[in-house]
């Protein structure tokens, strides 16, 4: 059976390019990297199955696009935190609806974070800086900065869940 392009990318394109944007890239990068994963899936062939593992089938080419994106530019970002964002993605990702609330509860939720978590998070995730960097920009070393984080991110995932339930 011929793929169908338009088709693929149709349904596909919008989650690829949130599955970005959770992953911490910009609304450039996410727009390239979706485009790049495209390709990727063009050049190298593609067998369609069902609707879940198509969708599962691209983020993995999205993110090994994002990978090579963070190598080229020498941001690094950790393993453990892109496997935790895949996991994060796959529980709350049953639909796009399901997707569209859990953005809008965690804006709501990010509204209450405050301070230097709150510029922890932006130096983390919208700015892509280096861990080290964030430390000394904050005035803390790098294991606060990892601790701060961490209890930040559980902070919002509560925060996420008493919103809309566990996922």
């Amino acid at each position: 059976m011929a793929l169908d392009v338009e088709a693929l990318i149709v349904a596909h394109q919008a989650g690829v390019w949130r599955y970005l944007r959770f992953l911490g890239c910009d609304r450039a990068q996410a727009d390239d990297l979706t485009q790049e994963t495209f390709l990727q899936v063009l050049r190298h062939g593609f067998e369609q199955r069902g609707e879940r593992e198509t969708a599962a089938y691209l983020r993995k080419v999205a993110r090994n696009c994002f990978l090579m994106s963070v190598r080229r530019t020498r941001h690094v970002q950790s393993v453990e935190d892109l496997d935790l964002a895949d996991r994060a993605w796959e529980e709350g990702q049953g639909d796009a609806e399901a997707g569209e609330a859990r953005l809008r509860a965690l804006r709501q939720c990010l509204q209450g974070v405050q301070g230097r978590a709150r510029q922890a998070l932006e130096l983390h995730y919208q700015q892509h800086k280096p861990g080290e960097e964030i430390a000394r920009q904050l005035g803390m070393s790098h294991d606060n900065l990892r601790v701060t984080l961490h209890r930040v991110r559980q902070a919002l995932k509560k925060c996420i869940e008493g919103k809309l339930g566990p996922p």
